[in-house]
C-alpha cells in the first residue's frame, strides 16, 4: 500500500529515511514494522525563523517494496547506421544534444577541443603549481565544460523551454544521486560530477556515436543549395573534415570561435552580462547568519546558502552561483587573464562559502566603462578581456588574484592583510575600490551596504573580495530562428546552449541541447524529402 504525505519536520527528524519512517509511524498510526521504505519526493528547508523546519513530500511503502527505479530511465538505441550530426563541444549543451540525437535515431559525432574529464583534472592542478593556464584544457575547456569543475548546481528557473525533470533523470541514470530529484536546490558536487560525465560519454559511444577529444573546430564547411547557404560540416585543427549539420555548443568562453564567426559573417549581437568579484566568507559565519543561531548548521543541516539582489542606479547587483562549503578557483582560459569562479564538493564541507557578487552590464553601458567599438557584436567580449587583463596586471602577472577585505572595500580602505582563503594560487592585497571601473565598483559598494542591512553580520572584514568574476554568461548571442533554432541566415547550423547566448547553467544548457537535437533531426528529415 502506498501513502503520500506532506510533512514539516525538525532537522533531526528529517535526518534519514529511518527517522522519517519513525515519525510517520508515530504521527500517522502506521505500524513501524510495516513500513518497508520511505521515498522523499520533495525537500526544502524553511529557515526564515529561529525554529528551522524541513518541508518534505514523502511516499511511504507499507507492506510492499518499490518495483520501479527512483528515476525514469531513457532508452538509448544503437545508432551506428544512423544519420550523422556534428556536435561541437562536450559541455552540458553538447552532451545532452548528443544523447537526445541518439533517442531520435541520429548518430552524434562529438568534437571537444579539450581533454577528457580525468586528463583535464591534471591540467587544473598545474594552474596552481605553475601559475600557467593551458589554453585548451582548463576550468572552462574540456569534457563536461565549465560545469564539470564548477560545482554541478542544477537549480534553474528556465522551466518553460523543455523538461527539467528529464535532464535530472538522465543525470541519475548516469550515476548522480537521486536526491537531485527531490531537493529544492539540487547539486551533484564537483567531486561526483566527473564520473557522471564519463558515464554519459560511454553511453554515446556504446550506442554507436563518437567522441573525439583535443579536436578543435577551425571553420564551418559551407555549401550552396536552392534554399541558400548551408552548413555541411566542420574542419578541425588536424585537417580532418566532419560532414553533417552542426550543433554549435562551444560554451561561453570560446572567444576564438566568436572571432571566427564574426569574420565569417555569421550574424551575432553583443549581449548583456554581469561582472564583479567572488566574495568568500567563513562558512560557519554564513551558517550562523542564515540559520539565526550561534551553533550554525549543527549536525543535521547542510551548509547554508544565500541569495541577494538589489537595484543600484538602474542596474541589478546580485549574488550569483553561491557555493556553500566550497572553493574559489582560477577559471582563466588563456595567458594574461585572471578569472575566478566557485565550486563545491558534494559534502559542501569546506570551511569557506563563496558567491559571485556581480553588477548587471548592458551593451549600452559600455561607453561608461570601455573603449570597445560599440557597433561590434564582440564589444562586450572585448570589455571582459580588458578587465581580465587589468586584473592579471594587478595580480603580479600571475594567477595570484588581487583581493580586499569586504568592509575595507566598502569604506575605500586598503587591506593591510588578508584572511585565509580557499583560492589555491594565492591572493595579493589590492585596492579594488580604486581600479575596478566605477560602474562596477561603486554599485558593488552600495549593494554590499544593502545586503549588510538585510543580514546582520554579512558585511564584515572577515569576508574577502577576490577579483575578477567575468564569465557569468556569454557576452555574445548568435542569432537563430525561434521556430527552428537554426541560424537565421545559414541552414544546418544550430547555435546551442550557454555559448550561443540561450542558456545560463547546466540544466538550461541541457534543455537547450535537447531542443537543438530535435530541430537538427527534423532538419535531416526535411533534407531526405
Amino acid at each position: 500500500m502506498l501513502h503520500e504525505y506532506q510533512l514539516r519536520l525538525l532537522p533531526e527528524q528529517a535526518a534519514s529515511e529511518q527517522t522519517i519512517a519513525d515519525y510517520v509511524s508515530q504521527e500517522k498510526g502506521i505500524s513501524r514494522q510495516s513500513i518497508c521504505q520511505v521515498r522523499v519526493l520533495k525537500r526544502s528547508i524553511d529557515a526564515r525563523h529561529r525554529t528551522i523546519y524541513v518541508n518534505l513530500t514523502v511516499r511511504v511503502y507499507q507492506n510492499e517494496m518499490p518495483t520501479d527505479t527512483q528515476y525514469v530511465p531513457t532508452d538509448y538505441p544503437d545508432v551506428g547506421e544512423g544519420r550523422q550530426v556534428i556536435v561541437v563541444g562536450a559541455g552540458p549543451g553538447g552532451l545532452f544534444a548528443a544523447l537526445r540525437l541518439i533517442e531520435l535515431g541520429c548518430r552524434p559525432i562529438v568534437l571537444e577541443r579539450g581533454k577528457d574529464v580525468h586528463e583535464r583534472k591534471k591540467d587544473l592542478a598545474l594552474i596552481t603549481k605553475t601559475q600557467q593556464v593551458d589554453g585548451e584544457s582548463n576550468y572552462c575547456f574540456g569534457e563536461g565544460g565549465a560545469g564539470a569543475y564548477s560545482d554541478g548546481k542544477l537549480y534553474t528557473r528556465s522551466k518553460k523551454r523543455g523538461s527539467v525533470e528529464k535532464i535530472l533523470n538522465v543525470f541519475c541514470q548516469h550515476g548522480a544521486s537521486t536526491s537531485i530529484l527531490s531537493d529544492a536546490h539540487p547539486h551533484i558536487g564537483t567531486d561526483k560530477l566527473p564520473k557522471v560525465i564519463e558515464a554519459m560519454r560511454n553511453t554515446i559511444i556504446r550506442c554507436g556515436g563518437e567522441v573525439h577529444f583535443q579536436t578543435k573546430m577551425t571553420r564551418l564547411l559551407l555549401g550552396e543549395t536552392a534554399l541558400g547557404t548551408e552548413v555541411v560540416g566542420v574542419e578541425t585543427t588536424d585537417g580532418r573534415s566532419w560532414c553533417g549539420p552542426v550543433i554549435l555548443a562551444t560554451g561561453h568562453s570560446a572567444r576564438d570561435v566568436y572571432r571566427y564567426l564574426a569574420d565569417a559573417g555569421i550574424e551575432m549581437e553583443a549581449k548583456g552580462i554581469a561582472v564583479g568579484v567572488r566574495l568568500e566568507h567563513p562558512s560557519q559565519l554564513i551558517d550562523q547568519i542564515q540559520y539565526h543561531r550561534r551553533e550554525g548548521r549543527g549536525r543535521y543541516l547542510p551548509a547554508a546558502e544565500y541569495s541577494f539582489v538589489q537595484q543600484v542606479d538602474g542596474r541589478g547587483v546580485y549574488s550569483f552561483c553561491m557555493c556553500p562549503g566550497g572553493f574559489v578557483i582560477p577559471a582563466a582560459t588563456g595567458p594574461e587573464q585572471i578569472v575566478v569562479n566557485g565550486m563545491s564538493p558534494a559534502s559542501r564541507g569546506t570551511q569557506w562559502s563563496n558567491s559571485g557578487m556581480v553588477v548587471e552590464i548592458r551593451p549600452e553601458d559600455l561607453p561608461q566603462v570601455s573603449s570597445c567599438a560599440l557597433n561590434s557584436p564582440l564589444a562586450m567580449m572585448e570589455f571582459q578581456e580588458q578587465l581580465e587583463r587589468t586584473t592579471w596586471q594587478q595580480g603580479n602577472r600571475k594567477q595570484t588574484a588581487p583581493a580586499q577585505r569586504m568592509a575595507d572595500f566598502v569604506n575605500n580602505r586598503l587591506s593591510y592583510d588578508l584572511p585565509k582563503s580557499s583560492y589555491a594560487p594565492g591572493l595579493i592585497s589590492s585596492p579594488l575600490h580604486f581600479w575596478l571601473p566605477p560602474f562596477i565598483g561603486k554599485r558593488l559598494q552600495e549593494g554590499f551596504k544593502a545586503f549588510g542591512k538585510k543580514s546582520h553580520g554579512f558585511l564584515t572584514n572577515e569576508a574577502v573580495l577576490i577579483a575578477v568574476e567575468t564569465r557569468t554568461s556569454s557576452p555574445v548571442r548568435i542569432i537563430r530562428s525561434a521556430e527552428t533554432l537554426q541560424h537565421v541566415r545559414i541552414r544546418g547550423l544550430f547555435p546551442c546552449g550557454e555559448g550561443a547566448g540561450y542558456a545560463g547553467g547546466i540544466v538550461s544548457a541541457g534543455v537547450d541541447g535537447e531542443r537543438c537535437a530535435e530541430m537538427a533531426a527534423a532538419y535531416m528529415d526535411e533534407m531526405k524529402q
